[in-house]
C-alpha cells in the first residue's frame, strides 16, 4: 500500500470537520472515509455523501464478516468505518482521512499501525465554550456536558503522533497540510511510489 491513512480526532467544538473539509478541498489524492450508520438520514443528508445509511441487520452482518475497521454504538445507533473501502483507496495510492474519536483511533491503530494520527486541540477551554455556545443549538446543560466530555477526550492527546492547535484557522490548516506533505515524502511512501526511479539510480539505468 502506498497511500497513507490519517486518523484525525478532536473534542467536540474544536473545528475538526471544518479543517478537514478545507484540507481535502485543497489536496489531490486525499479523501475522507464516509461512515456507515444505522441512524435515519436527516433532512438534506445524502446517502453515500454524508453517511452510508443501512439497516441494523445489514450493519451487524457486516460486523460479523469483519467489514469494519472500527465500529461503535452511539445513542442507540451504530456507526462504522469500512475496512474494504479504506484498503482499496490506500492500494490506489490515495491518502485517506478517518474522522473518528480517540476510542476508534485506538482500534484502528491496532489494526493498521502504519496510520498517522492527529489530535486537534482548542486554544483554551474558554474558546471551546464560546464555540459551543456560538452554535446556538444546545442548552446550557448540554454545553456543560460537552465541555466535560471534551476535557476527558483531551486527556488522550499523548496517544497521537501529531498535535495541531486550532487557534487561528489558516495556521491550523497549514499545519495539517504540512503533515500530509511530510507523510508523502516518507521513506515508506516514496520507496513504493518511486521504486522504478530508485532501481534506475542504483543500476545506472
Amino acid at each position: 500500500m502506498s497511500g497513507t491513512l490519517f486518523i484525525i480526532a478532536a473534542a467536540s467544538g474544536t473545528g475538526k470537520t471544518s479543517l478537514v473539509k478545507a484540507l481535502v478541498a485543497d489536496a489531490d489524492r486525499l479523501g475522507v472515509s464516509v461512515s456507515h450508520t444505522t441512524r435515519p438520514a436527516r433532512p438534506g443528508e445524502v446517502d453515500g455523501v454524508n453517511y452510508h445509511f443501512t439497516s441494523r441487520e445489514q450493519f451487524l452482518a457486516e460486523v460479523a464478516a469483519g467489514q469494519f475497521l472500527e465500529h461503535a454504538e452511539v445513542f442507540g445507533n451504530l456507526y462504522g468505518t469500512s475496512r474494504t473501502w479504506v484498503e482499496r483507496q490506500l492500494a490506489k495510492d490515495h491518502d485517506v482521512i478517518l474522522e473518528i474519536d480517540w476510542q476508534g483511533a485506538q482500534i484502528v491503530r491496532a489494526l493498521m499501525p502504519q496510520a498517522l494520527s492527529i489530535f486537534i486541540l482548542p486554544p483554551s477551554l474558554k474558546a471551546l465554550a464560546e464555540r459551543l455556545n456560538g452554535r446556538g443549538t444546545d442548552s446550557n446543560e448540554v454545553i456543560a456536558h460537552r465541555l466535560s466530555e471534551a476535557i476527558a477526550d483531551i486527556t488522550h492527546y499523548s496517544e497521537f503522533d501529531y498535535l495541531v492547535i486550532n487557534d487561528d484557522f489558516p495556521t491550523a490548516l497549514a499545519d495539517l497540510q504540512a503533515i500530509v506533505r511530510a507523510a508523502r515524502q516518507s521513506h515508506r511512501a516514496q520507496a513504493d511510489r518511486q521504486a522504478e526511479l530508485i532501481k534506475r539510480l542504483l543500476t545506472g539505468g
